[in-house]
């Protein structure tokens, strides 16, 4: 299957986005306390892990959408 390449293009940044947004799920549930990691051995405060968390979701989530919403251009 050869896809042009804007549409491969599209795939990968789609792709990455969901990736992001999965990374920073899993960091917010971290931060929160829902998944016993303990975040303050590695020198991290909770709000830390949060911050960053909400931004990967936010920037990952935003990108897919985007990357989905223009796919069949």
């Amino acid at each position: 299957m050869n896809l042009p390449p804007h549409r491969a293009r599209r795939i990968a940044f789609m792709l990455s986005g969901a990736i992001d947004a999965l990374i920073g799920g899993v960091l917010l549930l971290i931060g929160f306390g829902l998944l016993p990691v303990d975040v303050t051995q590695y020198g991290a405060q909770a709000w830390h892990v949060n911050l960053l968390g909400g931004i990967m979701f936010l920037l990952g989530a935003g990108t897919f959408a985007y990357n989905f919403s223009r796919f069949d251009e």
